[in-house]
């Protein structure tokens, strides 16, 4: 069962893309995708919203996401959104361990 937990940052005047830029350009994003049980951290930005970012941070499960938010990363993502003054809105998802249904599975074109 993995989770996914979505990571709206919003700023002023373009923070949000630099506080991303940051996080890939210094190495920590690729430090923290280094971690044991991370499945995926990839930032995306909504075409309709130019001022936030959307993090994408997924984990094999509640024990590799806990011990992600006890490692020092967190302390140098929390320096970086106060760097940036940003602020957040999460959505957090658990895998369906079915897959997806076969009703659902014909409107997706592979």
């Amino acid at each position: 069962m993995a989770i996914t937990v979505n990571l709206y940052y919003t700023g002023k005047d373009g923070a949000a893309r630099a506080f991303a830029e940051e996080m890939e350009a210094s190495g920590t994003a690729d430090r923290i995708r280094a971690e044991e049980g991370n499945v995926g951290y990839r930032y995306f930005q909504p075409l309709d919203d130019p001022e936030t970012v959307m993090l994408i941070d997924s984990w094999a499960d509640q024990a590799a996401l806990d011990a992600h938010h006890a490692s020092p990363m967190m302390a140098v993502i929390a320096e970086l959104r106060d760097t940036y003054d940003l602020h957040m809105r999460v959505e957090r998802f658990v895998t369906d361990d079915a897959g997806v249904p076969d009703h659902d599975a014909a409107f997706i074109r592979r």
